[in-house]
């Protein structure tokens, strides 16, 4: 299962991402936040893998470029908490090389 759910309020437009991200869905994930960043109208773009169950390497893969492109997340959980972390730590060492 995998769905991608798009909540607006006044200040934000957040992406809630639930089930397994995994092929084939990581594609969907990508086109979604390009197409969900066009008319924020100021508001900011965010990513919640709160209800994200699985993520494989391609995932992880997925989230860094995602991150490569200014992409915003959030999370809940311990597990979703550390891949996010550890990625986030990957994409910032490569960034200062």
């Amino acid at each position: 299962m995998f769905k991608i759910s798009t909540i607006d309020t006044r200040f934000q437009r957040r992406l809630v991402v639930e089930g397994k991200l995994v092929e084939p869905w990581i594609a969907e994930l990508g086109r979604t936040w390009s197409d969900a960043g066009e008319g924020l109208q100021g508001r900011r773009l965010v990513i919640d893998l709160a209800n994200v169950t699985v993520i494989s390497q391609e995932g992880e893969n997925a989230i860094t470029d995602l991150m490569n492109q200014g992409a915003r997340f959030s999370c809940d959980g311990i597990l979703t908490r550390h891949v996010l972390r550890r990625l986030s730590r990957r994409w910032r060492r490569k960034c200062q090389d």
